[in-house]
């Protein structure tokens, strides 16, 4: 926008807690998000000597200006939702389902699948929202597994997983802010003490086998849903498996491709580094190339004509419209924090003038990484702040013993806040491509996440005093399953069902439909 950032203090953090709280009290995150970005400016005005006209003015430069930093990913998300509508309504959905269906006989196994299909997608965490939660969905709604659970397991798998993988454009954005430290061997020695990442990874297997659920969740899954009126008429088509497999695969392996392409891996660039350096090209390109190849697919086999296959793309765009509106609105609003009134500035001076204890840094780090992330609703632009103010803290000889844990404890802070915030592009791709309600996902995911959370904190304690990743690991697990096991034992007379996974039989999918 041009504009020169200023120091706001203690009220730069105000936007992101008035559109956050909103949102959770109204249960309605247009205007709450539009509110926070509108607080936000007239935060800036007031301070540089403006007026409210000019506040309003700046909340839509502020918009114009972050859809045209984010063309690409606008155009991959109404291409992906086009791609979706089409493979759907060419039967490609069902046919997948039903071949499934013969394979995955329970609840756990469809869970189990959801979470392994996302664990091998770890290139980039909003294409393995929007991709899996595609496959996906017929599969789960069959076995009546609610929404809010899909849009979790997608959300849990997804940003955890990308940021301990070190071939993903989340290895190569953390490894250029930590060039100082050992750049990409900093990154992989971060991996043990990612404990965020690593205890959600293992909770989402352990609720997918033990159909373990607790708080909004557990109601969520009490009144699981039924199938769409969109995917009964699915049924009326002659799609086949391949309708869908092979438009995903060429998804996937052009949309690999297509990032290695942009980002000069041909040219003489680091796999690595390419896939990092423009991902939502890449993935545009991956998404055109896909739909070009259902074109090519259902046409010759009058599985839709070219009039259908139009009308599918324009509904599709239609789909995801309110995913944009949320992206953009959440976009302005992290904007207004990153790049007019310093939220992020705020927050990491407050941390180095704390001068706190070297064996509770890590610890300290991350509840500062998590409220910030939570608050600007972006796991980059958190540690893209923190993690060069952490480096300079960890000096001497009992800082640098703190460095590894630390820079790990700010990773997982950041994707913590990153996974719980309404306001996080990740949280909203994740309720997208589940197709549940952004709200109802942030409201039955953030117990989840909490727990996972709190017994982190507990874990970077450890790993502070100890400085030791083997000591840190088993310790967190030990205490991820003894809160397990504390919540069993407390709803031990039926409050809580576990193992009960209904059989996915063919009078079960009569039920479902």
């Amino acid at each position: 926008m041009g504009l020169e950032m200023i120091e706001a203090g203690w009220l730069s953090i105000l936007p992101p807690l008035i559109a956050i709280t909103l949102a959770l009290i109204s249960k309605e995150v247009y205007s709450s998000l539009f509110l926070g970005i509108f607080s936000g400016m007239c935060v800036y005005c007031f301070c540089s000597g403006g007026n409210i006209l000019q506040a309003v003015t700046y909340v839509f430069d502020m918009m114009a200006a972050k859809i045209g930093e984010n063309g690409y990913m606008i155009i991959f998300l109404v291409l992906l939702g086009s791609l979706v509508v089409i493979v759907t309504r060419s039967g490609g959905s069902d046919a997948y389902g039903q071949w499934a269906g013969r394979r995955i006989k329970n609840k756990a196994s469809a869970k189990l699948a959801t979470a392994v299909l996302g664990l091998m997608i770890f290139v980039d965490d909003g294409f393995n929202c929007l991709t899996v939660g595609t496959v996906m969905r017929p599969i789960t709604d069959k076995c009546r597994i609610s929404r809010e659970k899909l849009a979790y397991l997608l959300d849990a798998t997804a940003a955890p997983v990308c940021i301990i993988a070190p071939i993903s454009s989340w290895a190569v954005a953390v490894a250029s802010e930590v060039e100082e430290a050992g750049g990409l061997n900093a990154f992989v020695r971060t991996i043990p003490y990612n404990l965020y990442a690593i205890l959600t990874i293992i909770m989402v297997f352990f609720l997918s086998v033990t159909d373990f659920d607790f708080g909004p969740m557990e109601k969520a899954e009490a009144g699981r849903r039924e199938v769409k009126s969109e995917e009964k008429e699915a049924n009326k088509k002659k799609g086949t498996i391949l309708d869908l497999v092979l438009p995903v695969a060429t998804l996937i392996v052009c949309a690999i491709l297509g990032m290695a392409y942009v980002g000069g891996f041909f040219e003489g660039k680091s796999f690595a580094e390419a896939i990092g350096e423009n991902p939502t090209a890449g993935l545009t390109l991956g998404t055109f190339a896909a739909l070009t190849v259902a074109l090519i697919l259902y046409l010759p086999r009058r599985i839709m004509s070219l009039k259908e296959f139009m009308n599918g793309v324009i509904d599709g765009i239609k789909t995801m419209i309110p995913a944009l509106t949320i992206l953009i609105l959440a976009w302005a609003l992290g904007g207004v924090c990153r790049e007019m009134i310093g939220t992020g500035f705020f927050v990491s001076d407050f941390v180095r003038g704390a001068r706190l204890p070297f064996g509770v840094l890590p610890a300290i780090v991350f509840a500062v990484a998590a409220f910030l992330s939570f608050s600007m609703g972006t796991a980059w632009g958190t540690f893209g702040i923190l993690l060069p103010i952490v480096s300079m803290m960890c000096v001497g000889d009992e800082g640098a013993a703190v460095l590894i844990p630390a820079l790990g404890a700010t990773l997982a802070g950041s994707v913590y806040g990153d996974h719980c915030s309404p306001i996080s592009d990740t949280t909203i791709l994740a309720s997208t491509g589940a197709q549940c309600e952004h709200l109802r996902h942030v409201e039955t995911q953030l117990p989840y996440a909490t727990l996972v959370a709190a017994v982190c904190f507990f874990g970077y304690l450890v790993a502070g005093f100890s400085r030791n990743p083997w000591i840190t690991i088993i310790s967190s697990v030990l205490l991820l399953f003894a809160a397990f096991g504390a919540m069993l034992y407390r709803h031990k007379r039926g409050k809580i069902s576990i193992g009960k996974n209904e059989p996915y039989a063919d009078s079960f999918c009569d039920r479902a439909e």
